[in-house]
């Protein structure tokens, strides 16, 4: 027999019943931080949702932001990408766990999932933050509209339009956290992917200023932005798609349905323009349309009294090539063709990571080149911005350990440290030959380590070595052992900057 109420908060909008679990925490799930985004609203910024009566039931999953079924090739990502769209239109909502004890003074911690800004959402198994309630952390997991409805560029809409949810949702925080435990004065906001690109761009948004006081930024990217003109090339082909004019009025009466078909449907946009490469180079047509990339914006002051941890992962790349069959089969024109979509002088950058890496094959020089054109090159753009303010804290990182899935080939790829952070390795679905923490177990200790050093972090601001500068760069590599260097990859650093 359960003898322990159900745990009841009251927010702004209405009180909610969470569910007790046997951890000692609590989970309260679907909670609504804004307006359910339906016809025009799609296209315009998050607003408060309506104020409900009685007790909302928070025990169960609500659903998600319209989005296709997404996979990759051999490997199994169903626990990060979820399991498709669950519909629903009051899909605007966190998910927050709590440790079931009451306390008023806990860390917050937000999470912003990644997919490519088109798939993810709380639902995802790899999202779970029992752990972080179970270790004192109030752990708040959040949907964000995506695809055309979250982030095209669209003539008469508010842009950005993903990235306002997850400020939205960081207002909801300061209003509501203290009723579930957390300090509203000590949040951190964090995301890995797509979801720490956006984090990038709200540590660069002066609209969000003063909501968050930490942010980790999880292979994300501070060049990550497409240009107004790049963007508009999607969203020329979106209404070529759908038959439409190419403004906001055209797109409120069409279906989510529709909206999510048209965009699985489009391909194949050369976005270089004559001042720009294309930042996904190919992978997405949707990210944040800015005038300036986040690290610019950064580099001139936005968010430098936020306390910054910024790291990669080892073999990024490999994600994007060994799933698909593309890795052991790269030969020097693939190579090349990367290389060319990545940076304007393609021919030094290949000699560069060539002398770097003598005895790699095509595919490992053709990762490198996709990890650091998609997140290297931004994340060390970033990481220099925000440390070169006199007193800002900027910490870097580096896991590198390798997972054997897919024949040994996936490596440390972009993903894989996720499990860890989340302490989280030991879900079955993660192990196997094809899924993403391979047939081997990973080190005992090295979840629990990660795992309280991005706490440690998110109560402290320190999450226990050197912080990153300008001159030394000092990054941790996380691996079975943990090891800080200076300027890991200087030659690389170089041939981007």
């Amino acid at each position: 027999m359960n003898h322990h109420p159900e745990p009841v908060v009251t927010t702004a909008q209405g009180a909610v019943r969470g569910l007790r679990r046997q951890d000692g925490t609590a989970a309260f799930l679907n909670i609504p931080y804004a307006a359910p985004p339906r016809g025009a609203d799609r296209f315009a910024p998050p607003r408060p949702h309506e104020p409900w009566a009685g007790l909302r039931d928070a025990t169960v999953r609500g659903p998600n932001a319209p989005q296709s079924e997404r996979k990759l090739g051999s490997i199994d990502l169903a626990p990060y990408f979820g399991t498709g769209w669950s519909r629903g239109e009051d899909y605007l909502t966190v998910d927050v766990r709590t440790p079931a004890a009451a306390r008023s003074d806990l860390p917050v911690m937000v999470f912003v999932h990644g997919g490519g800004f088109v798939a993810g959402s709380t639902r995802s198994a790899l999202y779970d933050g029992s752990a972080f309630a179970r270790d004192g952390v109030v752990l708040v997991t959040l949907n964000y509209r995506l695809g055309i409805a979250g982030f095209l560029d669209l003539p008469g809409a508010s842009a950005n339009r993903g990235l306002l949810d997850v400020v939205g949702a960081l207002r909801w925080v300061q209003e509501n956290i203290g009723g579930f435990g957390g300090d509203p004065g000590n949040v951190t906001l964090f995301g890995q992917s797509a979801g720490a690109t956006i984090v990038g761009g709200v540590l660069a948004a002066p609209e969000a200023a003063g909501l968050f006081r930490r942010a980790i930024v999880q292979s994300g990217s501070g060049l990550g932005a497409f240009s107004p003109e790049q963007a508009a090339r999607v969203t020329s082909a979106a209404a070529g798609v759908l038959g439409v004019e190419p403004h906001v009025d055209a797109f409120a009466d069409i279906s989510d349905e529709r909206l999510v078909a048209a965009a699985t449907r489009l391909a194949g946009i050369d976005l270089r323009t004559a001042t720009h490469h294309d930042p996904l180079i190919g992978l997405s047509l949707f990210s944040l349309v800015l005038d300036i990339q986040p690290a610019e914006a950064v580099a001139t002051g936005h968010g430098s009294d936020v306390d910054l941890l910024i790291g990669t992962n080892t073999e990024e790349g490999r994600l994007y090539l060994v799933p698909v069959d593309k890795y052991a089969t790269s030969t020097a024109k693939d190579l090349d063709d990367t290389a060319a979509r990545s940076h304007p002088n393609p021919t030094r950058l290949v000699e560069t990571y060539r002398r770097t890496r003598p005895e790699a094959s095509f595919g490992e020089l053709r990762s490198a080149v996709m990890g650091d054109a998609l997140f290297g090159a931004g994340t060390r753009a970033l990481a220099a911005a925000h440390a070169a303010h006199p007193g800002s804290a900027t910490f870097a990182y580096e896991f590198a350990w390798r997972s054997h899935a897919l024949d040994g080939e996936l490596g440390a790829t972009h993903a894989v440290e996720l499990p860890f952070v989340f302490d989280l390795t030991h879900l079955p679905q993660l192990h196997g030959p094809a899924a993403l923490l391979g047939p081997d177990k990973p080190p005992a200790d090295l979840a629990d380590r990660m795992h309280q050093t991005w706490i440690r972090f998110a109560t402290t601001g320190d999450p226990g070595w050197d912080p990153y500068d300008t001159e030394r760069r000092a990054t941790m590599r996380i691996d079975a052992e943990w090891q800080q260097i200076d300027d890991p990859h200087g030659q690389e650093r170089q041939a981007w900057s």
